[in-house]
């Protein structure tokens, strides 16, 4: 665990050129798509798939999200804060002990929250953090408090995915099913681009588009 320094971070300040806004309108299909999709592999899937309420492996380490994610982060935080402020308080408050935690050594900008692209930054991101847990994680229940608004990483993981050098599968599931069985449950998410679409869409609009974490998202979210 990095050493942590609770006055190194501050909360991600808002672009001085673009307001940070609502959400596309897209993004709600895009989640049904996706959601739909993980729904047909879980069914593809069978026994195979041990993924279940409490299962948090997937919530520990730091991973990158789309500002399309983030904006919906930030949307899912609002409607938390609206119905249970003390929930809502709970995971600004992990967020910022998350980042005191990671700030040393963050391979991208602490202040606008957003992951270096060069070859070294990704490298260093590949090994960052792989022990932190999401902000969003309650560590009480191993629920997640912003389930409904959850990145799409989330979305898609347990079945089988199309990834660099073939299909990537959570460890924890298909230990006893043949390599037939894992390719017969591809989950294929989005297969018309529209996450693509929506981003450039997005990026148009608030001028944002590389990649940030879960952290700076949630406490950009007020």
């Amino acid at each position: 665990m990095k050493k942590a320094r609770s006055s190194a971070v501050r909360p991600a300040r808002r672009g001085s050129t673009a307001p940070i806004s609502a959400l596309p309108p897209g993004d709600q299909k895009l989640v049904q798509i996706v959601d739909a999709a993980f729904a047909d592999a879980a069914r593809r899937s069978g026994p195979h798939l041990a993924c279940r309420k409490g299962c948090t492996q997937c919530c520990i380490g730091i991973f990158a999200i789309s500002q399309l994610d983030a904006a919906r982060l930030r949307e899912g935080m609002k409607e938390l804060q609206a119905k249970n402020p003390e929930r809502a308080a709970a995971v600004r408050w992990r967020a910022k002990e998350s980042l005191a935690r990671v700030s040393r050594g963050f391979p991208g900008d602490l202040q606008s929250g957003v992951l270096y692209r060069d070859p070294r930054s990704r490298r260093r991101f590949a090994s960052f953090a792989n022990r932190e847990p999401c902000p969003a994680l309650d560590p009480v229940t191993g629920l997640c408090d912003l389930y409904d608004a959850r990145p799409m990483t989330c979305r898609v993981f347990g079945p089988p995915l199309r990834v660099e050098g073939g299909l990537g599968v959570c460890d924890l599931c298909y230990r006893e099913a043949a390599q037939e069985e894992i390719v017969a449950a591809e989950i294929r998410p989005d297969p018309d681009g529209l996450e693509e679409r929506l981003l450039r869409e997005l990026e148009k609009e608030t001028g944002k588009s590389r990649e940030t974490i879960v952290a700076f998202a949630l406490l950009d979210s007020l």
